[in-house]
């Protein structure tokens, strides 16, 4: 359980202090950051920067940011070009792609004293490093949760699903009383497949890609019974057909667009926790959004919560003022001050000493903080074992997304998808690795 005089002892901690130590500027110096995000993030950042500024006379930070789209594709031709930003905000996938030996950005144990680690997890820590070499870290920590409308399910005449049982039964039920276009679960492909993904794990321990290792780490028999599990949540009415959706504006409408959603005929999501606010956004007042139980067969080892770094702050492997660039690193992602600045615009910040700030200002919703202890809680009991970063990697998305839409649209078999999963799934692994 969260408490606020634990995170206070935290927060004051000797590294911390040193870490916050202003440095003196002596040459007007120029430092570029790049970011992504929308408004709201964009105007707390710039307010962060303003107050890093200050702190630091004869400093300049070039703030370059713009929406998702296009930054990747900006980012990439910068680092091959050797002109990327002292310090950028990348998606922990990236350290796949841009550092696959650790030395693609800067090795930030070199500037440890620079950095408050001791208010990271090291499991956070130990998130960004490559080949031992620490090249980010985190703003927050991610997983994925279930969210349910109550409204629906109390219209239904059932209770909240806790087992897996409960949520394959619920399909039916919903289908006699609530009628065709009712269903308890609502995703875009991919969050069907991690869905699905997660009750495999359960079941067999291990996930489509090894951790370790560029290969697929699911037997035969666990990749199909990972296709029919998602075959399942479709063919028992559970989760909203991949053709349903298209039709209804695209197959990857966000959730909290769909109309269906708005008026409870569509009851649940397993999203992002960071996504909370969204899904809720548009509800009408009907409707009541709660956090559910995750479900889990008896005696599974691990949740197959799927969890991950929600994006990370690395340095530039050519950036010239490294010291600074790991002092801008820190304020952001420990600093107190900036923590009341930037909120949760980058998710629920994953140092203790910016988690104790919002905590203890209640700048946390309820249900989000709710969540965040659900995945802590997991997390702490070592059930939500890190993700291979090529699980995230484009094109095994690509490819994932491809075999899984020939299911939906019974253009194959399960047995000829799951034998693709495996057999083309190494060879891709073993090409982009």
């Amino acid at each position: 359980m969260l408490n606020r005089r634990h995170f206070s002892a935290l927060a004051l901690s000797p590294l911390l202090a040193q870490a916050q130590a202003p440095t003196p500027v002596t040459t007007p110096t120029v430092l570029r950051f790049a970011w992504w995000g929308g408004a709201t993030r964009h105007e707390t950042t710039l307010k962060a920067i303003a107050l890093f500024e200050k702190q630091n006379p004869g400093l300049k930070i070039k703030a370059e940011y713009m929406g998702f789209n296009g930054y990747l594709e900006r980012l990439t031709t910068q680092i091959a070009g050797g002109s990327e930003p002292d310090i950028m905000q990348i998606n922990w996938a990236w350290l796949a792609m841009f550092s696959k030996k650790g030395n693609g950005f800067t090795d930030l144990d070199k500037y440890r004293s620079l950095l408050a680690l001791d208010q990271f997890s090291e499991e956070d820590v130990n998130a960004g490093r490559v080949q031992g070499k620490l090249n980010a870290l985190p703003s927050a920590y991610t997983a994925r949760v279930m969210l349910w409308n109550k409204a629906s399910f109390d219209r239904a005449g059932l209770a909240l699903p806790k087992t897996w049982d409960d949520l394959f039964a619920a399909g039916r039920v919903f289908k006699a009383k609530l009628g065709d276009n009712a269903y308890p679960l609502d995703g875009e492909l991919y969050d069907m497949l991690l869905l699905s993904q997660a009750y495999v794990q359960q079941k067999y321990g291990t996930p489509y890609v090894d951790p370790a290792e560029p290969r697929v780490a699911m037997s035969p028999a666990a990749a199909l019974e990972w296709v029919q599990t998602y075959r399942k949540l479709i063919t028992e009415h559970v989760a909203t057909p991949l053709p349903l959706r298209a039709s209804l504006g695209g197959a990857e409408k966000p959730t909290e667009q769909q109309q269906d959603w708005v008026v409870g005929n569509w009851a649940g999501n397993f999203t992002w926790d960071s996504a909370i606010p969204l899904r809720a956004a548009t509800l009408n007042k009907q409707q009541n959004l709660v956090l559910g139980d995750f479900p889990t067969l008896p005696d599974a080892k691990v949740s197959g919560m799927f969890g991950r770094p929600t994006v990370m702050l690395a340095m530039g492997r050519n950036c010239k003022q490294p010291e600074l660039a790991a002092r801008l690193i820190n304020f952001l992602l420990t600093d107190p001050e900036a923590a009341k600045i930037l909120g949760k615009t980058r998710g629920v910040p994953a140092a203790r000493s910016q988690l104790d700030v919002l905590v203890k200002g209640n700048r946390l919703p309820a249900m989000e903080l709710a969540a965040h202890e659900q995945i802590k809680k997991q997390r702490d009991a070592g059930r939500v074992p890190v993700p291979a970063p090529l699980f995230e990697h484009a094109r095994l998305h690509k490819f994932m997304r491809e075999v899984f839409e020939t299911v939906a649209y019974g253009k194959t078999t399960d047995q000829e998808a799951a034998r693709r999963l495996v057999e083309e799934g190494n060879a891709l692994l073993k090409r982009i690795k």
